[in-house]
């Protein structure tokens, strides 16, 4: 028996209260995301030049390589396949994927810029035009359909030239380059985007510092030594790039952003319910520094006792506290059980975490636990603890879909799990009073996943032809959630059926 109220299959009864329930607040956006490195594609177009994305391959080495296990720096197309080079052809395709946007009647959605479309080294002084048309091209179409943009400066993408030359965001000359990058963007699209996210999934640099800041590590290197250079680096950097955005441009608003997943203790045991709040701890950290203005204390010490050192400059402490976030974005997908470690422990994954099982909850294709009570948990946690607006950048469904006879997919799964989380989300406004600016469903178009390189971790409204090989049409057609998300934003949320 499933222990949260919004699991299980609901009835038609059911249906019918939730469809009665009350709308969204005014205002709240709803929309979809994506990453410029799962969608685009023309990775050899328009003058832009390799990225970190780019040396991903479908297969098992990928995730060492992401996790910064596995060096692997330069693309060898004899041994891997790169789904990345191709994607969904976003590149190719923007003006038919925002038309279908469109027609779901998106108010926002959420994508990023890849740096090395813009700068394709990543430390030229002046910008690739090119780079800078194509984005203009396509906010411009956004907002002819009054779809706002929400634009994620740096999601998983580090130019190689970068990697290769200053070992990635471990060396504070990044800072100045992503400064240039940050204001090349605020200064251009003044006026065509005014919401912004610096950094995608921050603390996702504790577990995939290759993907998160182009981390590689050197024979007897302290691992954790780099990661927090790297990481108070792109703090810095994210504090920077907040300040320019505000003194451009007083109407950009702009959010960190974390992978958010609450922490249950498998047991009511002490040492269970400690391991659970240093889980906590460590996802909280680096939002604590953008949202607050300093690191928590919790996290010096823990540095102090491991005996690293954060490579603080003159005038970093004040432009951390004077230029805090606008808002606190997230991704949630799934929750993290977890215990004192021991020995032959058997680990379940969630979005880059790892946890123990949890008994109570069903999991997804991928082992990934479904929890729409943790979602509500988890906005609670978050709301209490920085009283910033929420925006919600990431919820979705990674599963297999079946394309039918007749050419229609009948994703009623999807449909379910993310009618369970809105609902948990619309609680969690209406009932416990969180402020939340927007949704935007991961991803509104299927793409590719970027932790296991496939196609067939599906999470789209619209289903694209496009296969783990790389073989398929590339067509689009759309899904049975595809009017069931229409008819939701229609109702601005009131409408669930």
């Amino acid at each position: 028996m499933l222990s949260s109220p919004y699991s299980g299959k609901m009835s038609d009864a059911q249906l019918s209260v939730v469809a009665d329930q009350h709308v969204f607040p005014a205002g709240f956006l709803w929309g979809g995301a994506t990453a410029a490195s799962q969608i685009e594609g023309g990775i050899a177009e328009g003058g832009r030049g390799l990225a970190n994305v780019d040396v991903l391959p479908h297969g098992d080495d990928r995730w060492d390589i992401i996790a910064g296990n596995l060096k692997h720096l330069e693309i060898d197309t004899e041994k891997y396949f790169y789904p990345g080079h191709h994607a969904i052809d976003f590149y190719h395709n923007w003006e038919t994927d925002i038309e279908l946007f469109a027609e779901m009647g998106f108010q926002v959605f959420r994508m990023s810029i890849a740096w090395s479309r813009i700068f394709p080294n990543g430390d030229e002084t002046e910008p690739n035009e090119a780079g800078l048309e194509f984005y203009e091209r396509i906010f411009r179409k956004l907002k002819q359909h009054g779809i706002e943009p929400l634009v994620t400066i740096t999601h998983f993408d580090c130019p190689m030239h970068l990697i290769k030359q200053y070992s990635g965001w471990q060396n504070r000359k990044l800072v100045t380059f992503y400064e240039r990058f940050a204001r090349t963007l605020f200064t251009r699209y003044q006026g065509l985007v005014r919401y912004w996210i610096t950094f995608n999934e921050i603390n996702g640099i504790l577990h995939v510092p290759f993907i998160t800041a182009g981390l590689t590590f050197a024979t007897g290197q302290s691992r954790k030594q780099a990661i927090y250079t790297a990481a108070h680096h792109e703090l810095v950097a994210s504090a920077i790039a907040t300040k320019i955005a505000h003194e451009i441009d007083p109407q950009n608003k702009v959010g960190c952003m974390m992978a958010a997943s609450e922490v249950y203790p498998l047991t009511p045991r002490p040492d269970d319910v400690f391991q659970a709040m240093l889980d906590m701890r460590e996802n909280f950290a680096f939002i604590d520094v953008q949202a607050r203005g300093y690191y928590p204390n919790f996290a010096l010490k823990e540095l102090e006792r491991e005996g690293v050192k954060i490579p603080w400059e003159t005038g970093d402490k004040e432009l951390l506290r004077d230029n805090t976030v606008d808002f606190v974005s997230l991704s949630y997908y799934s929750n993290k059980v977890t215990k004192k470690p021991e020995k032959g422990d058997q680990l379940t994954q969630g979005n880059m975490f790892f946890g123990v099982p949890n008994p109570h909850l069903e999991v997804s294709q991928w082992g990934w636990s479904i929890d729409p009570l943790g979602f509500r948990i988890t906005l609670n946690t978050l709301f209490d603890r920085y009283q910033k607006p929420l925006f919600v950048v990431e919820n979705g469904l990674g599963a297999v879909d079946r394309v039918n006879t007749d050419g229609t997919i009948n994703d009623d799964y999807r449909i379910e799990y993310l009618r369970q989380h809105i609902t948990a989300m619309r609680d969690a406004i209406e009932l416990d009073g969180v402020e939340l600016m927007g949704y935007t469903a991961w991803g509104p178009i299927d793409i590719v996943s970027a932790s296991t390189g496939e196609m067939s971790k599906r999470y789209g409204f619209i289903y694209v032809d496009r296969h783990n090989d790389g073989s398929g049409t590339l067509g689009r057609t759309r899904k049975k959630s595809f009017g069931w998300y229409k008819k939701v934003i229609a109702s601005n949320g009131g409408d669930l059926a």
